[in-house]
C-alpha cells in the first residue's frame, strides 16, 4: 500500500462531509458533488487498506513457529492456471547431506487452443540463482523414453520461489493429453534442526484426482514427519503425521497419497532432524 494513501483517505473523510455540508446549505450544487466524491474516495481508500492488510496476513504463513517464507513469497506471486486440466500429480523428492534433487510430473489434458509450455513453481528455503539450478526436463507424451532434455526458462523474479516454463516439444491443441515431467537439483538447504518441503497445486479446477509425494531422506534421518495444508488463502491444518513407508540403516521414504486433493492448495511437509 503507497504510504501516503492513509493520509490522503484522512484528508478527505474530513473535507468531504464538510464541503458537502456547505454546498447543501449554500445551494451549491457543485460543491456538494464534490463533497460527495470526496466521501467517496475515502470509502474506497479504506476499503483498499483493508484487503491489503488481508492479503498480507494471508500471505504469512507460520507452522509450529517456523515461518515458511517460500509459501509466504508463493502466496504473492500465485497466479491460478486455467489452461490445463490435471489428473494425476507426483513429487518425488530426495532430500540427502550435499543436495535435494526433485522430480515433478502432472498429466491431464489442454482446455486452450493452443498451449506452448508448462509452467512449474520452484519453491525452496534459501534463494538460489535460477542460472545454478540443475534443471531440466521431458515431454514424455511425445518423448517416453527421455531422450530429448528440454531446458526450462524463467518466468519474473528469480527469488525462493520460481515461475519457471518447460516447453512442449509441439504445442497442445484443445483436449490434447500431456504429461510432462520436470527434474531439479539443487544444494541441501537443510540443517539440523527444523525444514520444510512444499507441494503446491495452483489450478482453476474444484480438485485433483490423485496427487502423491514420495520424500527420500538419505543421511540423518527425521525425528518425525507431520504433513499441513493450506487451501487456497486459509490457514494451516495438520493432515497427518507421516510414518515410513520403507527404511533402511541410513535411508527412509513417506509417502503421502491423497485423493481428490483440493486444486488450489499448498502441502508443508515439515520435518525436524537432530
Amino acid at each position: 500500500m503507497h504510504p501516503l494513501l492513509p493520509y490522503l483517505a484522512s484528508i478527505a473523510a474530513v473535507i468531504g462531509p464538510v464541503a458537502t455540508l456547505i454546498g447543501l446549505i449554500q445551494s451549491r450544487g457543485w460543491l456538494a458533488g464534490i463533497g460527495a466524491a470526496l466521501a467517496c474516495i475515502s470509502i474506497l481508500a479504506v476499503l483498499y487498506a483493508r484487503s491489503q492488510r488481508l492479503r498480507t496476513a494471508a500471505a504469512s504463513i507460520e507452522i509450529e513457529g517456523i515461518s515458511i517464507d517460500a509459501l509466504n513469497a508463493a502466496n504473492l506471486r500465485r497466479r491460478v492456471s486455467s489452461r490445463f486440466f490435471i489428473q494425476t500429480v507426483q513429487h518425488d523428492v530426495t532430500i540427502d547431506p550435499v543436495h535435494l534433487a526433485t522430480t515433478w510430473r502432472y498429466a491431464g489434458y489442454c482446455r486452450v487452443d493452443s498451449a506452448a509450455a508448462f509452467e512449474f513453481s520452484v519453491d525452496s528455503e534459501t534463494s538460489i540463482p535460477f542460472n545454478e539450478l540443475d534443471c531440466y526436463g521431458f515431454d514424455l507424451k511425445r518423448d517416453p523414453e527421455r531422450k530429448h532434455a528440454i531446458r526450462p526458462v524463467l518466468i519474473g523474479p528469480d527469488s525462493i520461489s520460481k515461475k519457471i516454463a518447460l516447453p512442449f516439444l509441439e504445442p497442445l491443441r484443445t483436449q490434447e493429453a500431456f504429461d510432462i515431467e520436470l527434474k531439479c537439483r539443487l544444494p541441501a538447504p537443510f540443517k539440523v534442526g527444523v525444514g520444510y518441503y512444499l507441494s503446491t497445486l495452483s489450478f482453476d479446477q474444484d480438485t485433483v484426482g490423485n496427487c502423491s509425494v514420495n520424500l527420500t531422506f538419505h543421511g540423518r534421518q527425521p525425528e518425525w514427519v507431520r504433513v499441513y495444508e493450506c487451501a487456497d488463502g486459509s490457514g494451516p491444518k495438520l493432515v497427518r503425521n507421516l510414518t515410513p513407508a520403507w527404511q533402511a540403516a541410513e535411508s527412509a521414504r513417506y509417502t503421502d497419497i491423497a485423493e481428490n486433493r483440493y486444486a488450489r492448495s499448498a502441502r508443508v511437509y515439515l520435518f525436524r532432524r537432530g
